[in-house]
């Protein structure tokens, strides 16, 4: 199950999802019907009673889209308009959902959060295993990287391993150091790699399109690791 909880989802496209029809999936985050169903209120109706307990195993199955990739997806979305903060029905819905899908439904799930420490202050994440960080050899974005890291293990996640990204040359030693520094275990570097951007632009769904990529081979890398680091773990 692939859990697509970014502002800006864009997924299902990498899943292999047509954008004329990736293009119609609403977020739940966004799907007032479904948040009134749920809660009792209207997303914007901020400030009111709502219910704080109510199902949402039927969501999976009324919402989940099945992706070319043979990913199962939903699209989750987030909020982010002022003033609605964590007790607001929306993020109630979300929360519980993000909690069932972690915790109750049996699936393995992968949450693509965005980018930054939002998602570690709402505590829609605490109930993950394991957290990759990604980030790029940049000052800023080690340093984010650093945040969330610290965030991360406040929360209670047991697992919290660093991926460079869009890694070259000299930039290697610099994020390996960064590693080593903040006490974050780097569980790999993958490499800048143009193939990856080729496969962005054309809206290709998968590395397979290029096998022999140094990009695509590090990402088989750091699967295998990250499967090997849970079997340890076990």
């Amino acid at each position: 199950m692939a859990i697509d909880a970014d502002p800006n989802p864009n997924l299902a496209i990498l899943l292999g999802v047509p954008l004329n029809e990736a293009e119609k999936i609403v977020p739940i985050s966004e799907n007032s019907a479904l948040i009134e169903e749920k809660t009792g209120v209207k997303p914007e109706s901020y400030g009111s009673i709502f219910r704080i307990s109510f199902r949402v195993d039927d969501i999976v199955h009324r919402f989940g889209v099945r992706t070319p990739s043979g990913v199962d997806l939903i699209v989750m979305g987030a909020v982010r308009s002022a003033g609605q903060g964590c007790m607001c029905p929306a993020n109630a819905l979300i929360r519980a959902l993000l909690r069932y899908l972690l915790m109750q439904s049996g699936e393995v799930a992968v949450v693509d959060m965005e980018a930054g420490i939002e998602h570690l202050g709402r505590g829609t994440v605490e109930h993950v295993d394991v957290m990759l960080v990604v980030t790029e050899p940049s000052l800023r974005s080690l340093e984010t990287a650093r945040r969330v890291s610290r965030l991360a293990e406040e929360i209670g996640i047991k697992h919290v391993f660093l991926v460079g990204n869009r890694v070259t040359g000299e930039e290697a030693k610099i994020v390996e150091e960064y590693s080593e520094r903040i006490h974050v275990p780097l569980l790999g570097l993958i490499p800048f790699d143009d193939n990856l951007r080729i496969l962005d632009t054309l809206g290709e769904k998968s590395l397979a399109s290029f096998p022999s990529s140094p990009g695509a081979e590090e990402v088989k890398r750091i699967s295998e690791a990250l499967l090997e680091s849970e079997k340890s773990a076990s």
